[in-house]
């Protein structure tokens, strides 16, 4: 540390010469580089952490890979890679010098301020000021040199700081003021031809024409065709019946049913391949009878015409009036909102109070870093860590102390208190590629809740599976109405949806009086009257649940052709978690997305025993095993036929939503294979039938190909059975001077990516050392290997069906794309609210207005 104050000037060093510096740089110049275009420069927030330049130890830069490390994680980063050289950034915060009368001095222009952070620091304070400060540190010595130094430093180090310094967030273009600015008016919709067909798009109950997926749809705006979306990373999505329209008939544009609000909705442009904005979009929907007013509110307001319809939603739920006591420290941690965020904080704070999802990240804390993949800002598994870290520790909620309060006053400086953290990074990385969730748009906190146990279990650590925990069969029974033959179905689910039974609502005649006084008082524009919410008994939403219910487009394969048919579901098995949601959200029949105003009193102690699944009963007759027939449009069947020749032509995306199910993987692919391409819902039918089969999880065989085919690697990216990589890739990586073992583990740990085993190697120099890994690694593979050659069926913790609440979000607001979400937590005997950073004791939990709910199972 001596040399430190020799580079700096301190007292016992010597001052040194500008070519001092230089020299002390050569070694390192190969590694500076100045940021290119495209480059993700990060210099508000710690990779790892929630450390930035206000944190008490700053932030360190990397100069090379522009990644920020705080002082606690720094030095992993320059043992994994090397990189010596680091900007460090510091900005202090001190209270203002008070003039003689003892208020603040004018303000001026403040040259010390020269970083543009993504920071809650309010810059124009009359009692605080900022100071910034920035230096070169090199590591392992930890030589500091002092910026700005242009003369003293070579010039492509000056170039190199100066773009980092003034480089913007890599986050700035998710901001809601730009994010619509950055879509494309598309040059097809001042002239968009509507066909005058007399289609009239329904509120609800929509469905793909070509498929039976009733999830991501798009409407054509020439000619009203809903058809289903491309096929997501995350399993959601379509089988590509939209494009294909669009090359059939030229119409190009689409919007996607589900988004659309007063504000605009989610419009692609299949001509100009990207997402565009339609100036007209309003008159093109309302040619095919889709009205989109009153449909959009603010995130934590509302619009004017319904402020006295729901104000006290929002009183009771927030707890307004109360004088809430605030909590801090470990588990008290809350997320500050990024703009229509708090779907995300709310479920988060749920999941990271769940002990399997603790030990499962933050329990794991040194090993996920430590292998953590040379970017850590996109790795799944760190950024979970890094959350459940920063929302467990306490570092970031800590009480003010008196003793320290003083200490700041006879210290001028003023160390701000860590009053929840900002979630940017970890919301950037789960919500790519995602188009609802990368929006600032406000989203269902129930659909996020699935598509986080979805990327749970596309990264999970280990043989264990934190998702596992909401993991549950439903057995479904649906009898003929013709036959009264009955056919019994298992499917995976991760929450239960209750129905709002509003029949059963114990205070009807109040409810018709306050709607006959609101009509009148809406005539003579007289003031509404006070909101009279309806009252369900929580056991009517049960006996609803389990309700049979009609279906339409039932196959009977006792007749051979479709017919209706009554489906019950009951549990097949009951999760150690169990998620429920209240389905509060419908459509109304001008479009208008409305939520039901109920109050249900909801129990703290649940028991669903009763709906536990029974199987095939005596006296009920199964319907035959026999198979829907195909039907083949037209235009798909040269393609089918070329599907019989070339195995690489099978649709992995429905392979892939088939063994999310628990299917055997070689299963789905011949289900998916026999049935032309047909989509999931047809393969599914198949491997019903021929689940019993004994060579039913056998490889695919193709006809004239005389063996097991081969169509590459598999949907999950894995192999065959023994996880052995090709020797081809193998012999490439040790024809770059690599050992043969590490080639192999790093392709085995990144399902045999030649490009990510590469960079798994250059994360991993220490890889000979760290034979504990090895071993654990070998015996996970081995453990893939006994699962995928003996299949257990889908993972689930059955168990008894008792439960006691533990933790519900609630919803305040007209519909899913408004409002504002919060959650109520029990910690420690007693409940904690948390809205948005703010974390109070809870004194009036709402429990009978929420809109999801989490029970833990009460062990028998």
């Amino acid at each position: 540390m001596q040399r430190r104050g020799a580079l700096l000037g301190m007292p016992g060093g010597r001052k040194m010469a500008a070519g001092d510096l230089g020299e002390l740089l050569v070694p390192h110049m190969p590694a500076i580089r100045v940021p290119r275009s495209g480059d993700r420069v990060y210099k508000s927030e710690c990779a790892f952490s929630f450390d930035s330049p206000n944190s008490e130890g700053g932030l360190y830069i990397c100069m090379n890979t522009f990644l920020a490390f705080g002082r606690e994680h720094v030095e992993r980063h320059f043992r994994k890679t090397g990189q010596s050289v680091y900007m460090h950034l510091k900005r202090h915060v001190r209270e203002k010098v008070r003039g003689a009368s003892g208020g603040a001095l004018p303000k001026r222009r403040n040259s010390k301020l020269f970083l543009d952070l993504d920071t809650d620091d309010d810059l124009n304070s009359d009692d605080l000021e900022y100071e910034d400060e920035a230096k070169l540190v090199i590591f392992p010595d930890h030589y500091e040199i002092a910026l700005p130094n242009i003369e003293e430093l070579p010039a492509l180090v000056t170039i190199a700081c100066d773009a980092v310094l003034s480089s913007k967030s890599p986050y700035r273009k998710q901001d809601p003021d730009t994010w619509e600015n950055e879509l494309p008016v598309s040059k097809y919709a001042n002239n968009l031809t509507q066909l005058d067909n007399g289609v009239r798009i329904p509120p609800s109950g929509w469905k793909c024409a070509r498929c039976d997926l009733r999830e991501n749809l798009w409407l054509n705006l020439t000619d009203g065709s809903v058809l289903c979306g491309k096929w997501f990373f995350d399993s959601s999505g379509g089988n590509g019946h939209a494009l294909e329209h669009y090359r059939d008939t030229g119409y190009p544009l689409a919007v996607k049913l589900g988004t659309i609000t007063p504000d605009g909705a989610d419009v692609y442009s299949f001509q100009e391949e990207e997402p565009v904005l339609d100036p007209h979009l309003a008159k093109h929907l309302a040619h095919f009878g889709i009205d989109m007013l009153h449909m959009h509110g603010t995130e934590n307001g509302l619009q004017d015409n319904e402020i006295k319809p729901r104000v006290s939603e929002w009183e009771v739920i927030q707890e307004s009036g109360t004088k809430l006591k605030p909590m801090y420290g470990p588990g008290y941690t809350g997320l500050k909102n990024l703009g229509n965020s708090c779907y995300l904080s709310s479920v988060m704070q749920a999941i990271f109070s769940i002990p399997e999802f603790q030990r499962a990240y933050v329990g794991n804390l040194p090993r996920i870093f430590d292998y953590s993949p040379l970017d850590p800002t996109q790795d799944f598994n760190t950024q979970m860590t890094k959350l459940g870290h920063g929302l467990l520790s306490g570092q970031y909620s800590k009480p003010p102390v008196k003793s320290e309060l003083i200490e700041q006053v006879m210290k001028e400086e003023h160390k701000p208190q860590h009053n929840g953290i900002s979630p940017r990074m970890f919301k950037a990385f789960v919500s790519k590629s995602h188009p609802e969730f990368s929006s600032n748009r406000q989203q269902d906190a129930q659909e996020f809740f699935l598509h986080l146990v979805n990327l749970v279990e596309r990264n999970r650590i280990g043989s264990e599976n934190p998702s596992d925990v909401f993991r549950f069969l439903v057995e479904e029974r649906i009898q003929c109405c013709q036959t009264r033959k009955v056919r019994y179905t298992e499917r995976v689910d991760y929450l239960m949806q209750l129905p709002v039974a509003m029949e059963a609502a114990t205070n009807k005649d109040e409810l018709i009086a306050y709607e006959l006084t609101r009509r009148e008082a809406e005539v003579n524009r007289r003031p509404l009257p006070e909101l009279v919410r309806a009252k369900i008994p929580f056991s009517a939403c049960l006996q609803a649940f389990s309700e049979p219910e009609n279906v339409d487009d039932f196959w009977s394969s006792a007749l051979q052709a479709k017919s209706a048919g009554v489906k019950t579901s009951r549990f097949a098995s009951f999760p150690e978690y169990l998620v429920v949601q209240i389905k509060k959200f419908t459509f109304g029949l001008d479009w208008v997305p409305k939520k039901f105003d109920v109050s249900i009193d909801m129990p703290d102690l649940l028991d669903i025993n009763h709906l536990r699944a029974r199987g095939l009963q005596p006296g009920e007759e199964e319907l035959p095993d026999i198979s829907p027939p195909i039907v083949i449009p037209d235009d798909s069947k040269d393609r089918l036929m070329n599907q019989l020749i070339d195995p690489s032509d099978i649709d992995e995306s429905s392979v892939m939503q088939l063994a999310e199910m628990g299917f055997p993987l070689e299963a789905c692919r011949k289900a998916v294979y026999f049935t032309g391409n047909m989509g999931a819902e047809v393969a599914f039918n198949w491997i019903i039938v021929h689940m019993e089969e004994p060579d039913f999880a056998e490889p695919l065989t193709m006809p004239g190909y005389g063996g097991a085919a081969s169509a590459g690697a598999s949907v999950f990216g894995a192999a065959g059975l023994d996880n052995q990589p090709p020797e081809e890739i193998i012999s490439i990586i040790t024809s770059m001077g690599f050992q043969r073992n590490q080639a192999i583990q790093a392709l085995r740990a990144t399902n045999h990516s030649l490009e990510r085993a590469l960079d798994w190697i250059f994360s991993h120099p220490e890889f000979e050392e760290d034979s504990d890994f090895v071993i654990e690694m070998e015996n996970n593979a081995n453990a893939n290997i006994i699962s995928e050659a003996k299949p257990e069926g889908p993972r689930v913790k059955d168990g008894p069906g008792t439960y006691e609440l533990f933790a519900f979000i609630s919803h305040m607001g007209t519909s899913t794309m408004s409002g504002h979400y919060i959650c109520h937590i029990k910690k420690e005997g007693r409940w904690v609210i948390y809205n948005d950073h703010k974390v109070c004791a809870s004194e009036r939990p709402p429990k009978d207005l929420g809109y999801m709910y989490f029970y833990r199972r009460i062990p028998s």
